[in-house]
């Protein structure tokens, strides 16, 4: 077994392995945002794109303090 046999191995192993990690990383996030307390981040990342002064806030200042 040559070098070039190993190293075609373990690009197949290393890929098989980044992509069940990857799924599994895209099934904890879809379960705890199902499981969430009703935080919608997707909103807060709007922030970056709605940052003028007449856009309107994404979360009341009131909410955010009892919270």
């Amino acid at each position: 077994m040559d070098i070039a046999n190993i190293q075609g191995y373990a690009y197949v192993f290393a890929m098989g392995f980044l992509i069940v990690v990857l799924y599994a990383y895209i099934y904890h996030l879809y379960t705890k945002r199902k499981n969430s307390d009703g935080t919608d981040y997707e909103e807060y990342s709007n922030m970056a794109l709605h940052d003028d002064l007449s856009d309107t806030p994404v979360a009341d200042r009131f909410d955010a303090k009892k919270k």
